[in-house]
């Protein structure tokens, strides 16, 4: 199946949501879900629920959170992570839009891909 991408608060960007879609990516973001102001436990589950995959700059704490699901035997549809301001819009579309291509829904199950690996 096609990835599905769900934005939290910290990765929301209009221009980027709006690019994503126009290039019939499936995006949902944290303030269209009702999810803003929720824990990163919060946001990876309802994600999960969604059958979606978690876009964020948060990196430390949805790494430390991928390891902790793993170790309680947690699963989760995984989880894309990205530096903050270290990309451009276009950088990033580029890099999500090639790893969307490139991994299906199930390849990313309980994993955790960087986007500074997606060049």
């Amino acid at each position: 199946m096609t990835i599905r991408i769900y934005v939290d608060e910290d990765a929301m960007d209009r221009d980027l949501v709006e690019g994503l879609r126009a290039r019939g990516v499936d995006v949902l973001t944290a303030l269209e879900a009702g999810m803003i102001e929720r824990s990163d436990e919060e946001h990876l589950d309802f994600a999960t629920r969604e059958g979606r995959i978690l876009y964020s700059f948060n990196i430390k704490d949805f790494y430390r959170l991928h390891q902790e699901y793993l170790a309680r035997g947690k699963s989760h549809s995984g989880i894309i992570l990205a530096r903050q301001q270290h990309y451009s819009l276009g950088e990033q579309m580029r890099r999500l839009l090639k790893l969307i291509a490139t991994r299906s829904e199930e390849e990313m199950r309980n994993r955790v891909e960087f986007l500074s690996t997606w060049h």
